[in-house]
């Protein structure tokens, strides 16, 4: 059989046999567990879009199996948007650094959090309690109910008196985006009772939380970002248990959000080097906070708690004369990469959130968000100092 069309199940077995492993150590091996078995070392990418099957019966009762229940069907791969063995490989790693029973992946961070909303939707609990501030696409997706959802907006503490009979889901996103505001996940589950919460844990990664141990059913990430690590693949990813994992694989097949092999491909591959990048840049992070608090042109800085490698800093001047000031520092739009990115939410990836929201959410029109990547930190403050119209003092 050609290895790209193996069986995914042969990585839960391997799961299940095998004695708990480092996250350092599974961020290298999980999803790769068969290849040795194969003869390879590189995992191999699978491009069909759809696969030769003699016996049409067995065929039909595979695809009515998947209907029912979404589980991936026995066998080899039956066509490319039910599911695709590079993606599931993906799948499979993102689900053991999450410490969950499955993972799901999609075109893009907002076709995943779309599929979570309309598999609740589907059963008739289309309400959302939400806290901000959210990504803000995230936001405006809830907000505009464009896939026919209604959202209540609250802080943590009044997550419990928000929820209806009709609330499907509660989201939260922790370190929250742009303002790096942290919640308490598992104070904020127990408020939920039995809606599942959904965290959004792009900016932390599975490296500095696991919101999954903290009560969280669903866990997201836009693939895009810390996971891919480059700043050249587009994807997303809910890690759930195994029964929204089956809803979440309906949803997909049904709408087309799949990820692409060879996203799926690299998103593998970056997750192999995920917690050295995320630690190398972190600390950098921590130092340019630490120096950006000293910055006479700084009026705020903002860094999590639980560390990682995003900054917000407010400052005294115009924000956009930072913007167009920086050399090495990349003025652009996402985060999560190896170059240090820098901008204004106001303007840009929260431009979609109502203002007089978005600065009630913290997220004020003097604010800057430093994506901080693995660069030398004495060149990165050099150009942020000088960008900020003061001498390059430590």
């Amino acid at each position: 059989m050609d290895s790209a069309a193996a069986s995914t199940h042969a990585y839960d077995a391997v799961r299940h046999s095998a004695a708990p492993r480092a996250l350092a150590t599974e961020a290298v091996h999980a999803g790769r567990d068969d290849l040795a078995r194969q003869g390879l070392h590189a995992p191999p990418i699978d491009l069909s879009t759809t696969y030769p099957s003699y016996d049409s019966r067995a065929e039909a009762a595979r695809v009515d199996a998947f209907a029912a229940t979404g589980a991936e069907p026995q066998g080899p791969p039956v066509y490319g948007r039910l599911g695709n063995p590079t993606v599931a490989r993906f799948e499979t790693a993102l689900a053991r650094l999450e410490g969950t029973g499955g993972a799901v992946a999609f075109a893009s961070g907002m076709a995943a959090l779309s599929a979570v909303l309309l598999a609740r939707a589907a059963t008739g609990l289309r309400h959302v309690v939400a806290v901000r501030p959210l990504y803000g696409c995230s936001d405006h997706l809830l907000t505009a109910g464009l896939l026919g959802s209604e959202v209540t907006w609250t802080d943590p503490a009044g997550i419990a008196d928000a929820l209806r009979p009709d609330t499907g889901l509660v989201m939260v996103e922790t370190p929250a985006n742009p303002t790096l505001a942290e919640i308490d996940l598992r104070a904020v589950a127990h408020a939920c009772g039995s809606v599942p919460l959904l965290a959004d844990n792009t900016f932390a990664t599975p490296v500095l939380q696991r919101p999954a141990e903290h009560g969280a059913r669903l866990v997201l990430h836009s693939a895009t970002k810390y996971l891919g690590g480059h700043g050249d693949v587009l994807g997303g990813v809910v890690a759930c248990d195994e029964e929204f994992a089956g809803r979440l694989r309906q949803i997909r097949f049904a709408t087309g959000g799949i990820l692409h092999p060879l996203a799926g491909y690299l998103l593998l591959r970056g997750l192999s080097t995920l917690p050295v990048r995320v630690r190398a840049a972190s600390a950098t992070a921590a130092e340019l906070a630490r120096r950006l608090a000293a910055h006479p042109g700084v009026a705020r800085v903002r860094y999590p708690r639980l560390g990682g490698a995003m900054i917000a800093f407010e400052t005294h001047g115009d924000p956009h004369a930072v913007i167009a000031g920086v050399r090495l520092i990349t003025p652009a739009v996402s985060l999560g990469s190896v170059d240090t990115l820098i901008q204004h939410p106001a303007s840009i990836s929260h431009r979609v959130v109502d203002a007089e929201e978005r600065r009630g959410a913290g997220v004020s029109d003097r604010l800057l968000r430093l994506s901080v990547g693995l660069e030398d930190v004495e060149d990165l403050w050099g150009d942020l100092a000088g960008a900020l119209g003061a001498p390059v003092a430590v």
